[in-house]
């Protein structure tokens, strides 16, 4: 009885967890992760918690407790790196982060004596890099994803540095953050555990603004300043890695430094790429056909296959090759740039700019009506049985015939929307 009891709140949880556009597909897997995480009767707070960021008055009416101790309750699980916890104006704001970009990642940027985290570095591999339910869910649903890569700003041409925007710039996210902090990167941290990590940095985990302000004041995050972290995207740089950072303009939360054998984004990217799990840069990489030698080192730095040696079509020299972009897979980032020893490859800008939701809510809404999960957003206190309803009927419209459907999803997608959901702090 009391092992149905714990399975039942944490279904509670996983249920909460998939009312937001990123979720965690249900599974046996997914149920022990959260048992290591979170005590039952946690879970089972946790799922009656709001998806827009909320104080403590707003959980204890959740809780139908006083408001003193679900501040306690919350400040623990903000000390587990469990919830986000950011300070406006004098008063705490909370938040559950969705698992990934969130608190998955969080439990693994630092060392810690109250996790197992071998275990959970386990069951997070087989999770994620075994079943593929997660990370499809993750990465392939809808056209508006998670992630974007930035791309190598010393790669870029002269010509080209004017076309780039602020938002584009890792450098600039690291100017304008207002905090800014570095952990222990969470998927070499689990490959490690694993036996499979490679050689690159370990402590390059950068996050920024409100994570960073809430994971730095528990120490999950070390704080930084922006010539330090500067410094450490020199050295990613260096090391070939991609950044992969959150996909929006303003508010920038984390930016990743992957490799290609222990980073999901990318090994996502390669099983999935005709499903464009990452938003590419707005730049491509072009071979200059008459200098190219056939090296390989190109192919061999990107991370995501997407660089290949072809026939160079010499009449007189039929063994010489030349190097081939997939532009069909190419991210853009210009870790083959650098990785060319005689200057035959450039990066060009795309014919078509990609396009970057603007700010966190406005990604959470483009995702939600992807997914067929704008009711979530829209009516959030399911502990009110008229949101309930109301979520019910809007989930309903969501599952129209495509053609009426697309009707109210154009409607929704509305700066009106936007804007309302931005007032009600989504």
């Amino acid at each position: 009885m009391a092992q149905l009891a714990a399975k039942s709140s944490y279904e509670l949880l996983s249920d909460r967890l998939n009312r937001f556009p990123q979720g965690a597909p249900p599974s046996d897997l997914l149920f022990s992760i959260l048992r290591l995480l979170f005590s039952e009767k946690e879970a089972e707070l946790v799922s009656l918690l709001p998806i827009k960021p909320f104080d403590a008055r707003a959980a204890a009416r959740a809780w139908k407790t006083d408001e003193a101790e679900a501040r306690k309750v919350l400040d623990e699980l903000a000390s587990r790196a469990l919830l986000v916890d950011v300070d406006v104006q004098g008063e705490s704001i909370y938040s559950l982060p969705p698992p990934m970009a969130g608190f998955f990642e969080f439990s693994m940027m630092r060392i810690r004596p109250d996790l197992d985290q071998k275990a959970l570095a386990e069951l997070f591999y087989q999770y994620m890099n075994v079943e593929e339910d997660f990370i499809k869910s993750l990465f392939t649903e809808g056209e508006t994803q998670l992630g974007r890569a930035y791309v190598q700003e010393p790669m870029l041409p002269a010509a080209n540095e004017v076309q780039v925007l602020d938002y584009e710039r890792a450098s600039e996210v690291i100017k304008t953050a207002s905090h800014i902090g570095v952990g222990l990167c969470y998927c070499r941290h689990k490959m490690r555990h694993m036996g499979r990590e490679c050689d690159a940095p370990m402590d390059i985990c950068m996050t920024f603004n409100s994570s960073a302000e809430s994971l730095t004041k528990y120490g999950h995050a070390r704080a930084i300043t922006a010539s330090e972290c500067m410094k450490l995207l020199e050295t990613a740089y260096d090391k070939g890695l991609v950044q992969f950072g959150e996909n929006i303009q303003r508010g920038v939360n984390f930016i990743c430094n992957c490799c290609g054998c222990c980073c999901e984004a990318l090994i996502a990217q390669r099983r999935f790429a005709s499903l464009k799990p990452i938003h590419t840069t707005n730049f491509m990489p072009e071979v200059a056909a008459a200098t190219c030698t056939g090296c390989g080192k190109c192919m061999a730095a990107c991370p995501i296959e997407a660089m290949a040696l072809v026939s160079a079509n010499e009449p007189r020299d039929k063994a010489r090759r030349r190097a081939k972009v997939d532009e069909s897979v190419c991210l853009g980032c210009g870790v083959c740039v650098r990785a060319c020893p005689n200057g035959s490859l450039a990066l060009r800008s795309r014919p078509a700019r990609v396009v970057t939701p603007v700010s966190s809510v406005h990604r959470a809404v483009l995702m939600a009506i992807e997914r067929g999960k704008l009711q979530n957003l829209v009516f959030d206190n399911h502990a009110l049985a008229s949101h309930r309803a109301m979520a019910a009927v809007l989930g309903a419209i969501l599952k129209l015939p495509p053609a009426k459907r697309l009707m109210a999803s154009e409607q929704m997608r509305s700066k009106y929307l936007v804007a309302l959901l931005d007032r009600m702090g989504a």
